[in-house]
């Protein structure tokens, strides 16, 4: 089910019936209506979960091409992060992810203002418990099921079987991403092994590029920011270059994977469909 679809399945439903910071569990009597977005991460919770009636403003990112809900987003109002100007909107619930730094939850809880604090996501079961947490104090449970249920149904009808295939996490800024992480467990589900063998996120293994090449690229962000590699990036190497070229690639939008949300399921299902020797 495509992103309108799961708003629209949503909203139908409901005419029917890593941060040390806690998501506030929510008032039980009313949802809040006047919710402020810090973040473009932020903005896809809350473009996801809430009526659009409830959000006061997004951030100035909530449009661009990394956006996913870009299309949603038109039209409602943005904001910068700043403190003099969020409160000058006198919301009654903040959400974020990063947006307005690492003391801006604190700040707005001591003027009364509850603070949803968007957690770190890892693997899919982080994925699925974060929006869980995020839909509480929208009083968006219902949604969340929704999404989490065709998140389920996707990842179920994926191909069972390994392809055989490795496959690098190649982006413009020169960053791959090993094992133990999000993008890992999106090669996996789409029958891919990780080339990159190290845990955690590494500068591209250029070195390693000159004897060895991955079946797949996956090319992220070439379509949206940082559509070049910078001067001091790894991706400008001639190595990498050459890897990007001769192998076989295949581009992933960066609103897929900027956030590790539920949606990176667009790019499970563009890797397993594209990464399946003829």
């Amino acid at each position: 089910m495509k992103a309108s679809g799961i708003i629209c399945a949503t909203v139908l439903l409901t005419a029917c019936g890593q941060s040390t910071d806690k998501v506030p569990s929510g008032d039980p009597g009313s949802a809040p209506i006047r919710i402020v977005s810090l973040d473009y991460c932020a903005d896809q919770y809350v473009l996801a979960l809430a009526e659009r009636d409830q959000i006061l403003a997004l951030s100035t990112e909530s449009q661009d091409d990394y956006s996913y809900y870009k299309e949603e987003a038109v039209g409602i109002r943005q904001v910068r992060p700043r403190a003099e100007e969020v409160l000058a909107l006198k919301p009654d619930l903040i959400v974020r992810s990063f947006g307005g730094g690492p003391r801006s939850t604190r700040l707005y809880n001591s003027a009364g203002i509850p603070v949803v604090q968007i957690g770190w996501t890892s693997d899919f079961a982080s994925v699925r418990d974060v929006l869980t947490e995020v839909a509480k104090p929208l009083h968006a449970e219902a949604r969340a099921e929704i999404i989490i249920a065709d998140f389920d149904e996707r990842i179920a009808a994926l191909p069972d079987a390994s392809s055989g295939q490795s496959a690098l996490y190649m982006t413009p800024g020169g960053v791959t991403s090993g094992t133990g992480t999000l993008i890992d467990q999106m090669f996996t589900a789409a029958g891919l092994s990780n080339f990159e063998t190290q845990p955690g996120w590494h500068d591209l293994p250029l070195e390693r590029l000159v004897h060895d090449k991955p079946d797949v690229v996956a090319a992220a962000f070439y379509q949206s920011i940082h559509k070049t590699p910078g001067a001091w990036s790894p991706a400008r190497h001639p190595i990498a270059q050459n890897t990007l070229e001769s192998q076989n690639t295949i581009p992933l939008e960066g609103a897929w994977t900027a956030c590790g949300a539920w949606y990176l399921i667009d790019a499970v299902e563009a890797l397993a469909d594209g990464g399946v020797a003829p």
